[in-house]
This record gives structure tokens, sequence and C-alpha cells, in this order.
């Protein structure tokens, strides 16, 4: 009876040791499918591009003034380019770029994604509104450029291609971090962190050079 106790016991401990428990994938599963956890973020990103497309095709009837429009909608692009690039797409898929010149006045562009995922990913729902609003709305710029050429509005000409530089920036700057570019750029940044660290190796060299001569000439 005694052996036949003990076999039971360990064939429920063997039983238990196989069993694995992971809450921690389920919940960050759980997560992923929520709906939308930067509302704020998600808001902004879709609010100052839309306005500034809405006001384009409205703002004949509101203002007869072309001053006031053009610098109402260059001005709704530009918050939109700096929100996009620094705010919302760094909250919304993970994603980050931008450009640094170096001390000989060279420019590196710096593609960052992240590749540990968090509790404070996003959300599938708002992956999918931040790449619709980022491909969707420099699609609409474009179909303005041909329709103000075509029409022959030309002083809308130059609003219509700063709509389609600014938003096409923020557009080619994610792709490049989501297909992996970031990659590439990060072999070109180290170098350049490299190169700066040559100047301060070689000060270092010349004063341990200089200690040495010092002391030679000291116990001289």
């Amino acid at each position: 009876r005694r052996q036949a106790g003990r076999g039971a016991a360990a064939a429920l401990v063997d039983d238990t040791e196989d069993v694995s428990l992971d809450f921690g994938s389920e919940e960050e599963l759980a997560l992923r499918k929520a709906k939308i956890r930067h509302p704020l973020a998600t808001f902004f990103h879709l609010f100052f591009r839309v306005s500034a497309i809405v006001t384009y095709l409205l703002c004949d009837w509101f203002s007869n003034s072309f001053v006031a429009c053009f610098v109402t909608i260059l001005l709704l692009l530009s918050i939109d380019f700096w929100s996009v690039k620094n705010v919302t797409g760094r909250l919304l898929v993970g994603l980050r770029w931008w450009n640094q010149i170096d001390e000989d006045g060279k420019s590196h562009w710096v593609f960052e994604a992240k590749r540990v995922p968090s509790i404070a990913a996003a959300t599938e729902a708002e992956a999918r509104i931040f790449w619709l609003g980022l491909i969707i709305c420099p699609v609409i710029w474009t179909m303005f450029f041909f329709s103000t050429l075509f029409s022959l509005k030309l002083k809308w000409l130059a609003l219509v291609i700063a709509g389609i530089s600014l938003q096409t920036a923020n557009l080619y700057g994610y792709v490049h971090c989501k297909l992996g570019g970031q990659k590439s750029i990060s072999i070109v940044t180290s170098r350049f962190f490299v190169t700066a660290d040559v100047p301060k190796r070689q000060t270092r060299r010349m004063s341990g050079d200089c200690t040495e001569e010092h002391g030679k000439t000291g116990s001289r």
C-alpha cells in the first residue's frame, strides 16, 4: 500500500510539473486586442491632417482671403508633421525617426523601432488607424495636386506641394522604420559615434604620451 501511495504521489508530481501557466502572454494579447489605449494621441494623429484637408476644400465658403486660408492650412500641416513625427508615431506604433548633423556638417538619418514588446505597446486598432491616416492623406493631397494643375488654380499649387512634401516625409520615415531600414541606418550611426570617439581617444593618447615624457624627464 505504501508503494502504491508513493507511485500515485509521484504521478501527481509529474502531472503538476508538466503543467505550465503563462498569464503574461494572455494579458499582453488582451491588451493588444483592446480598442484604443492612447485616445488623445489617436485623435490628434487624424485631427490636424483631416482639418487641413477639410479647410482646403471648404475655405472658399468661409473666407474670401487667400492669404488667411493659405496660412491656416500651412499651420495645420506643420503642426501635423511635428505631432506625427515626434509624438503619435512613438506612442501608436513604437517607431521614431529623425535627422542629426555631425561635427563635420554631414547629415545622418536615424530610424528606430521597438524590438521588445511591452505592456505599453500599441494595439492593433491604433496601428491600423496610424497607417491608414499616414497613407491615405498623402494620396488625397496628390489628387489635389492634379486637380489644381488641370483646373489652372496655380495659386494653390505651392500649398498643395507643401502638403505632399510634409506628409510624404513622415510616410517615408515610418515605412523605412517598419521595413527594417533602421538596421542599415544603425550601422551608419554607429560609425558616426565611433568616428566621434576617435578625436577623444587621440587626445587621451597624446595626454598619456605627454605624462610619460614628463616622468622620464623628471627621473633624469
